[in-house]
C-alpha cells in the first residue's frame, strides 16, 4: 500500500492556521506531519499552500482526531469495519491508535516511539534477524531499523491498522530507501503464519499482542511453544503485557506469561511493562 504524502491536521494545527491568517500573516510556521518536520506555510485568504498544492481552511475539527486530505475534504483518519479504529494525536507528535475507544499504546508518560525504543533495546537488535509478531503502527520496527537491525519480519492481521500505517508519517515504510529492504511487513495472523517460520531462524523476538481478552491465542502455551521453536538458543524475547490491576481482574497476567514462557523453554523475568525472556 502506498503511503499518504499530503498534510495532516489536528484541531490545534487548524486553529493556528486560521489565527495566523486572521492576524494578517503571510505565512505560518508549523508542522503538517505530526511533528516530523516544521515548514513555512504560505497563507491566502481562502486557502493555504503545502508542497505545491492548495488546501481550504477546514471547518471546526474535533479533539483527539487526526485529519487527512481525501481529495475533496479533510476526513478523520479512522475506519469502521466491525470495530472503530482511529489514529489519535498525542502531545509527543507520534500518534497512538484506538480500537473501539481503547488505547493501544502507552502515551501517558512518554512518546510511544520512545517507549518502543526502550523495549526494543532489551533485545539488542543490531545485526540480528528479528520477528515482530504484532506490528501495529510499526514503532517496534522503526526502532529496530534505527538500531541497525539486519532484517525484521513483521506481521499485522488487521487491514485497517495497516491502512493507518500508510497515513501515519511515524510508521516506517517497507519500500522507503531508509528501510533499506530490511523491513518485511506481512498482512497475516501470526498465530497461524508462525508455523511457516523455520526452526531457530530468528535471533530476537518482539511480542506486543492485544490484551488477553481480545487475542487469547497469542498468550497460549501452544503459541509460546512456537516462539521457542523459531528462536535460537540464547535469543531474547520481549513480551508486552501491560500492567492490569490484579485487584479488579483477579489475575496476574505478567507472571502467568512468565510461567508459560518458562514451560516453553525460556528463562523469564518481569521487565518494564512486560516480560523479558531468553531461550534456553
Amino acid at each position: 500500500m502506498s503511503h499518504y504524502s499530503g498534510p495532516l491536521l489536528t484541531r490545534s494545527v487548524a486553529e493556528a492556521l486560521v489565527a495566523a491568517r486572521d492576524a494578517g500573516a503571510g505565512t505560518w510556521n508549523g508542522s503538517l506531519d505530526l511533528g516530523r518536520s516544521v515548514t513555512a506555510v504560505p497563507l491566502q485568504p481562502d486557502a493555504w499552500q503545502w508542497q505545491g498544492s492548495y488546501y481550504p481552511y477546514p471547518a471546526k475539527l474535533k479533539d483527539r482526531t487526526i485529519y487527512y486530505w481525501d481529495g475533496e475534504a479533510f476526513a478523520p483518519v479512522s475506519r469502521f469495519s466491525g470495530s472503530l479504529i482511529k489514529l489519535v494525536p498525542t502531545e509527543w507528535g507520534a500518534p497512538t491508535f484506538e480500537i473501539d475507544g481503547i488505547k493501544m499504546l502507552p502515551t501517558a508518560k512518554d512518546s510511544p516511539v520512545e517507549d518502543a525504543r526502550r523495549k526494543v533495546a532489551l533485545v539488542e537488535p543490531r545485526g540480528k534477524v528479528v520477528l515482530d509478531t504484532c506490528g501495529g503502527l510499526g514503532y517496534f520496527a522503526a526502532c529496530c531499523l534505527e538500531a541497525g537491525v539486519a532484517r525484521i519480519q513483521s506481521f499485522e492481521k488487521n487491514p485497517d491498522v495497516l491502512w493507518l500505517r500508510t497515513i501515519n508519517p511515524w510508521s516506517p515504510d517497507p519500500d522507503a530507501p531508509a528501510s533499506g529492504g530490511r523491513l518485511h511487513l506481512n498482512h497475516a495472523d501470526v498465530s497461524v503464519a508462525i508455523a511457516q517460520v523455520a526452526d531457530a531462524s530468528i535471533d530476537a523476538l518482539l511480542h506486543d499482542p492485544p490484551r488477553f481478552g481480545i487475542a487469547g491465542e497469542l498468550y497460549s502455551q501452544a503459541f509460546y511453544d512456537q516462539l521457542a521453536r523459531v528462536l535460537h538458543r540464547g535469543g531474547r524475547l520481549f513480551h508486552y503485557t501491560g500492567s492490569p490491576n490484579k485487584l479488579t481482574s483477579g489475575r496476574d497476567v505478567p507472571r502467568e506469561v512468565a510461567k508459560r514462557l518458562e514451560k516453553a523453554g525460556f528463562t523469564a523475568h518481569l521487565a518494564l511493562d512486560g516480560v523479558l525472556a531468553t531461550r534456553r
